[in-house]
């Protein structure tokens, strides 16, 4: 039994199952392990962007790290921003980067470079095994970092010796780690608040956003008449018939702002205070009314739908909770084929048990108006604001959760930069549909160039945000990567296809065209 072969029986038996992989030179011990142990799956994707976006995904809906398999600094590199964007989601991965052989750093080969500095940034526990007598006992420490709760992002670096050298046998997996419980000092603290009649916002994130947290929530408000809320990009929220609603913070400074106005508590669980996305000249950043008294019921680390409940009956709320919606589904629109009837289009077919992937960005927001009575349904946001998340999301998600629908909501721009996950879910047979807004331009940041004071500007500021000249056309690029494709320019052809999608299993991509 070589080193990589004793690291990836220490993750099956830590209960890792999903590696997502883009494999070099350096990881071939590693590839060559997978065909001598069961238990683990092996999904390839095309660019480290779309590996580690799905490792995002598969995490936030199995609750349990996936490993991903990298090559070197490079290749970490390259998948930086969803790692980031992962970090801001507090999902559990592990990572398993290449490096050179021990002996062989000296001499800076041209892949040479600082692996340790890459990963640090994204990684809560970095560490570079030394030896294969070592390094199944890395690879369980690597799972227990990332089950840290809520979750985060553990880095192991593998120098090629270290795999291929003999090593001695498998680590046990390592005690699986739990979330703190809140102190009674802090319940006391939130009932007081709570019983004091002040105006009262809850802001939750986390897993006090499934079922157990938002129920208990919907009975503190309805018991004290507080506001049940979350930010604007929540890892994953459960929304839809039959459950709590949650009210979502809007995206603009001067929105949250008015938003927050007369908010006299804010009660925190698993959450940080709203700030705004960016600065802006003369607008504010911190958009919490200034006499507002904060409270932290729960902190991240700690268990926040137990806090809630311990709260809840701490208020002497009843078992009713608040703001649960019945199940109604939005008629088919009239008109034409804009974000708002695609939206419409979406909620009214959308089926049960449904994870949404949303990265729409501008032409997205067409479902959250319906989120509270539609079929229920998974919600997992942008958490890091670093576009190109939403496919390669999506397709992990399909791979955790192989018997839901998952629905992508894409932004044409956002979706190039990691649409080679399309190939991999063609490669897999995943159940993904993905609508791609096709507005032919960086929307948002048309709306942001008017918005920082950057002047008067002209045609080169605007083409450096255009699409056109010349335009994407999403039927042949994913037809191209083996993906079933369509265009819908009404909302009658939009309706038909994306019924005909949700009828079906399969891969399936949309343009609508806006």
């Amino acid at each position: 039994m070589n080193g990589a072969e004793s690291l990836l029986r220490t993750l099956v038996g830590s209960g890792v199952e999903v590696c997502f992989g883009n494999p070099g030179t350096s990881e071939m011990h590693f590839v060559a392990a997978l065909d001598r142990v069961e238990g683990m799956r092996a999904v390839l994707g095309l660019f480290e962007g779309a590996v580690t976006g799905m490792a995002d995904g598969y995490g936030r809906m199995a609750e349990k790290p996936a490993a991903t398999l990298l090559h070197l600094g490079p290749g970490l590199a390259n998948g930086l921003a969803n790692l980031h964007n992962a970090r801001r989601a507090a999902t559990p991965i592990v990572n398993v980067v290449g490096d050179h052989a021990t002996y062989h750093a000296q001499y800076d080969a041209p892949l040479a470079s600082d692996v340790h500095g890459f990963a640090r940034p994204v990684s809560a526990w970095v560490h570079s095994s030394a030896s294969a007598k070592t390094v199944a006992a890395d690879g369980a420490r690597a799972v227990q970092a990332a089950l840290q709760w809520p979750g985060q992002i553990a880095t192991l670096i593998l120098p090629a010796d270290t795999a291929w050298l003999e090593a001695d046998r498998p680590a046990p997996a390592l005690p699986k780690p739990m979330p703190a419980a809140v102190s009674s000092t802090a319940i006391d603290q939130a009932a007081a608040a709570l019983k004091s009649g002040r105006k009262t916002m809850l802001l939750i994130r986390g897993a006090a956003l499934k079922e157990r947290g938002l129920s208990a929530a919907g009975r503190i408000a309805a018991a004290t008449g507080a506001r049940i809320v979350c930010d604007t990009f929540a890892p994953r929220c459960q929304r839809g018939a039959g459950r709590v609603a949650v009210e979502r913070i809007p995206y603009f400074a001067e929105q949250i702002v008015e938003f927050m106005k007369g908010t006299e508590q804010l009660i925190l669980v698993g959450a940080s205070p709203p700030v705004s996305f960016f600065a802006y000249p003369n607008k504010p950043s911190w958009c919490t009314p200034e006499d507002c008294k904060i409270t932290y019921l729960a902190h991240a680390h700690e268990d926040g739908p137990a806090a809630l409940e311990a709260l809840a009956d701490a208020v002497k709320a009843t078992r009713q909770a608040l703001h649960v919606g019945p199940l109604s589904r939005p008629d088919i629109p009239a008109g034409p084929l804009n974000p708002q009837t695609a939206g419409q289009v979406i909620a009214h077919l959308l089926p049960d048990g449904a994870i949404i992937s949303d990265e729409g960005a501008t032409a997205g927001g067409g479902v959250h108006r319906f989120a509270a009575t539609i079929a229920p349904h998974d919600h997992l946001a942008l958490t890091g604001g670093a576009i190109g998340q939403g496919i390669p999301v999506a397709t992990g998600a399909a791979v955790a959760c192989p018997d839901r629908k998952i629905v992508c909501l894409h932004g044409d721009g956002g979706a190039m930069y990691t649409l080679q996950a399309l190939w991999t879910q063609a490669r897999e047979s995943l159940d993904v549909t993905t609508v791609i807004f096709a507005n032919r331009s960086y929307a948002i940041l048309n709306i942001e160039l008017a918005r920082v004071g950057a002047g008067d500007p002209g045609p080169k500021a605007f083409s450096m945000l255009d699409l056109h000249n010349p335009e994407l056309d999403w039927v042949k690029l994913a037809s191209g990567m083996g993906v079933e494709a369509s265009r819908a320019t009404s909302v009658g052809e939009f309706e038909s296809q994306f019924g005909g999608a949700m009828n079906n299993r399969g891969p399936r991509v949309i343009e609508v065209v806006l």
